[in-house]
């Protein structure tokens, strides 16, 4: 029975979300295509239909899952984006959680193809961050720019370190819950010279 062009798209964004999940989970090298594809509820011989290689679908899952965590933040004012990021539930919910606190370290060891997928999942995260209307600062573009670089650097520096620590050491929370009061201190602080 041939598929429809419809069930082939149908089937290959299963399979983009299902690694996306799982990337996330378990790193890039932690999964397979066999597994991948179980997981998806396909047989491994149907990946290369829609992939030319596990660094494509690389690429593909993690532009998926920047836009999963674009997509949560849409609508949220920084300091509520920053208390759900730096979270126990963020650092504890890595399949669901932001990309590029899961896979960054992991990113910078592979093709420049998904490095590429990460420089423009971080250009987004960036322009939200700067578009927000409670984003403190003069108005200066480039002010602008530079504390939305460091507060999404504070924020998924908190959450890879609190991670590296063990799920129930004392550590792992104080990381999370110092950098999140760091924060949003710099945003009072900011909004209040400015």
């Amino acid at each position: 029975m041939k598929v429809t062009k419809a069930q082939a798209q149908a089937n290959r964004a299963r399979i983009v979300e299902t690694a996306s999940t799982l990337f996330r989970e378990r790193g890039y090298d932690g999964v397979g295509v066999a597994e991948l594809m179980a997981a998806a509820g396909f047989t491994h011989g149907g990946f290369y239909k829609h992939f030319g290689s596990k660094a494509d679908l690389m690429a593909e899952a993690a532009a998926c899952g920047f836009s999963q965590t674009a997509a949560r933040s849409e609508g949220v004012d920084i300091a509520e984006f920053i208390q759900s990021y730096v979270s126990r539930w963020h650092r504890d919910t890595r399949s669901d959680g932001c990309t590029l606190a899961a896979l960054g370290g992991d990113a910078a060891r592979q093709t420049e193809a998904i490095k590429m997928t990460f420089a423009e999942g971080i250009e987004s995260l960036l322009a939200g961050i700067e578009l927000d209307g409670s984003m403190p600062g003069d108005g200066d573009r480039e002010r602008g720019r530079s504390r939305a670089i460091d507060i999404l650097a504070h924020a998924v520096g908190a959450v890879v370190l609190s991670r590296a620590c063990p799920d129930d050491s004392p550590l792992a929370d104080e990381i999370l819950k110092v950098c999140r009061a760091e924060i949003l201190a710099s945003l009072t602080s900011t909004a209040s010279t400015s």
